[in-house]
């Protein structure tokens, strides 16, 4: 027999982990303890040296990427909506503004859960909705948007001349938007209560819905381009007196007669108005 081969005891095979610097990517090689020590220590002595490597200029070619899908073109959730209609609100005349409260477009949403109804109410108070001649409260209710706005409700209920009433524009009538009239009757008596007004309830809900027949969407998408559009377009001609007598009429600060019904607007202008909006938010 030949004799054993000794072997050394201060050489050790040693797996160097990706993560050393001394990693290695052929086979394992045998280092002493000493060396496997210097390596590891390397990490935390060696000084950087990413700063003396020179590096290409960056180049002035330009990336094309491929645009992101405007969120407009996409069905709006609520958070959307209310950046642009911020971003829209921002815009309008400071006097056409002062005409108008708006809510937020997920207080009647929560309005109909009992759980959150006496806190949107107090939301609703601190709005002080009767100091102003329109309120602007947009709805979501079913993935569907559409837009209600209290005319005069600081008026008195027997005017005559400025009659407190409501509108409601859908785009999208099939979806028969009565079906909230007994929601939006509710939340109108619960905030006349809440304020402690002197009118009684028969009188109250004797207060007008209309529902005027405007421009419909294409999609079953653009529901919150049009509430927002409805927005633009009621604000800038909306009348400090919007007598109800002339309804469907409304008449502009110029004067011009306007009104809500099938041609208002074309789909054209809707995305016009989308494009723009989104520009800018």
């Amino acid at each position: 027999m030949g004799k054993k081969k000794q072997v050394d005891d201060s050489i050790i095979p040693i797996d160097i982990a990706p993560s050393d610097p001394g990693y290695l990517r052929a086979s394992r090689k045998k280092i002493t303890k000493q060396e496997a020590q210097r390596l590891r220590s390397l990490k935390l002595t060696a000084p950087c040296f990413l700063d003396n490597i020179p590096c290409r200029a960056r180049s002035k070619r330009r990336v094309t990427r491929k645009k992101s899908t405007p969120k407009l073109k996409n069905k709006l959730d609520s958070g959307s909506f209310e950046c642009y209609l911020e971003t829209l609100w921002s815009r309008l005349p400071a006097d056409k503004r002062d005409l108008f409260t708006r809510l937020d477009c997920q207080w009647f949403a929560w309005y109909r859960k009992a759980s959150y109804r006496e806190k949107v109410l107090s939301w609703v108070k601190r709005k002080e909705i009767f100091s102003t001649k329109y309120v602007l409260v947009p709805i979501v209710c079913w993935g569907h948007w559409s837009l209600l706005i209290f005319c005069h409700f600081g008026e008195s209920l027997q005017s005559k001349t400025r009659t407190p009433c409501m509108l409601l524009l859908d785009s999208l009538q099939m979806s028969d938007a009565l079906r909230l009239e007994a929601d939006i009757r509710r939340f109108m008596f619960d905030i006349y209560k809440a304020e402690g007004r002197p009118e009684n309830k028969q009188m109250i809900y004797q207060v007008p819905l209309l529902v005027p027949k405007v421009p419909q969407q294409r999609n079953g998408k653009e529901c919150g381009n049009f509430v927002l559009y409805f927005i633009n377009l009621f604000v800038k001609s909306a009348p400090e007196n919007f007598n109800i007598d002339n309804y469907p009429y409304f008449v502009c600060f110029s004067f011009h007669f306007k009104k809500m019904k099938n041609d208002w607007f074309n789909a054209e202008a809707v995305e016009r108005f989308c494009e723009r909006l989104h520009a800018l938010a």
